[in-house]
């Protein structure tokens, strides 16, 4: 299991991200002053992005269904807890974004090989 989001698992079985990104960001506020540097004054954490990129080859690992699954999570629009392979839980995401890539198209049109984006938002 390289991690979990709500009861998703991506493993081998389902599908598998190649590449984890993480951007956080914590908010100050800002006050200028005449003659000295702004004033700073530190208001909490920001936003907690985390996105999953990956490629699904069902003939080898992975399942086309699995794609399906994650959007119907996002249809939800549902915060599902992420959690990474050792057990750290990450907190509670949203699934804003799912971007799909299909090539190595066969003869009916289906693809042998499904490039894969998911972009998660931390929400507490």
């Amino acid at each position: 299991m390289l991690a979990a989001i709500g009861m998703f698992v991506f493993s081998t079985d389902t599908a598998l991200f190649d590449e984890l990104a993480r951007r956080r960001d914590w908010r100050h506020a800002r006050t200028e002053r005449f003659g000295a540097r702004p004033a700073s004054q530190y208001l909490g954490p920001g936003e907690d992005l985390v996105t999953l990129s990956g490629t699904l080859v069902p003939e080898i690992a992975g399942s086309y269904s699995s794609i399906t699954r994650l959007s119907e999570m996002a249809d939800q629009g549902e915060a599902w807890p992420l959690a990474d392979g050792r057990g750290n839980v990450l907190g509670n995401f949203v699934i804003e974004r799912l971007e799909e890539r299909h090539s190595s198209l066969i003869d009916t049109g289906q693809a042998r090989v499904v490039g894969f984006t998911i972009e998660l938002s931390r929400v507490d």
